[in-house]
């Protein structure tokens, strides 16, 4: 069953089993918000277990691009389309979330960043090869960030 995300009150919903389920649910509204503002678009997941294509498409370009796997369960996930840009989402239960950014045509941006919640340790798949920025968040706290940019097609 598809979650709408409220950015307004937040909600753990999907994301119980996490140690930060509450910052990851405040790092979920915060991608909710950002869609909200930016496209009008309306923020919507659901459970993992009935996402697999997109989870298995996030595992996908990790593999291929990086030979990343990462540890923890998927949660929840989401894929969308907003001007020309298919985004894809999947939230793990130890506070990590992955997107993926792929613009539809050729030469536009396509990377995959990561975001971890507020008080998650940094995941040992990502530990030693990547470096993570801070930003600060209303619905949030800390974010740490990072990204790599897709080389291949997918």
């Amino acid at each position: 069953m598809s979650y709408v995300v409220d950015f307004v009150d937040v909600s753990t919903t999907g994301l119980e089993s996490s140690p930060v389920a509450d910052a990851l649910a405040g790092l979920r509204a915060n991608e909710a918000r950002y869609f909200k503002n930016k496209y009008d678009h309306v923020f919507t997941t659901e459970p993992a277990a009935e996402a697999g294509e997109v989870v298995e498409h996030v595992a996908r370009i990790l593999a291929d691009e990086r030979d990343l796997h990462i540890a923890s369960t998927p949660l929840e996930a989401t894929d969308f389309e907003v001007d020309g840009v298919r985004w894809s989402y999947v939230f793990y239960e130890s506070g990590l979330s992955i997107n993926v950014l792929y613009t539809i045509e050729d030469g536009g941006k396509r990377a995959v960043g990561f975001k971890l919640s507020d008080g998650m340790d940094v995941p040992d798949e990502l530990a030693d090869r990547f470096k993570f920025a801070r930003q600060k968040s209303k619905l949030a706290g800390t974010i740490r960030g990072s990204f790599f940019v897709i080389k291949g097609e997918y």
